[in-house]
């Protein structure tokens, strides 16, 4: 989930935590809506593992607060799989990103300690409302996007790859 890296600021080896979920359940909608943009049949989550280079069981982890939104459906047995619950016109980016991390907040405070100073005082609240603000410029950001605008950006992305081949 993380990794261990050299701090910018102090230079020592320090562990960096990064936040994968939202990545991985965005690359799975955007399969499902390529899918979908085929008529294809619904993705098992051995074919979306195998695209993500992930486990099933994370797979169908990452499902569950998606199927739970509408924003996919999912049928069992030989001829299951999961597809797109609504188009992905209909779909923002802010729906997934919390559907992914859930009531996570973007960042945490560190544990509060002995209140010595102006900063150990108010940084605990200071902190709060940061993140909040930037939690809501993140929403607003993804709220302005859709499934089908990140599909046709990739796309361009693959057109601009190829001119340049």
């Amino acid at each position: 989930m993380g990794r261990v890296g050299s701090s910018p600021i102090c230079g020592r080896e320090v562990a960096a935590v990064l936040d994968i979920r939202f990545s991985r359940a965005l690359k799975l909608m955007l399969m499902l809506a390529i899918a979908d943009e085929h008529d294809s049949t619904a993705l098992s989550s051995a074919q979306l593992a195998g695209k993500l280079d992930a486990n099933p069981s994370l797979v169908r982890k990452l499902l569950v607060p998606l199927v739970d939104a509408g924003l996919v459906v999912c049928a069992k047995g030989r001829a299951g799989g999961a597809r797109l619950g609504r188009p992905a016109d209909d779909i923002t980016l802010a729906e997934i990103y919390r559907c992914a991390v859930g009531d996570k907040p973007l960042w945490n405070c560190s544990p509060h300690g002995e209140q010595v100073c102006l900063v150990t005082e108010h940084a605990s609240e200071y902190f709060a409302k940061l993140t909040a603000e930037a939690e809501e410029a993140v929403l607003a950001s993804l709220g302005d996007r859709t499934l089908a605008d990140s599909v046709r950006e990739l796309r361009s992305l693959s057109d601009k790859r190829a001119a340049m081949s």
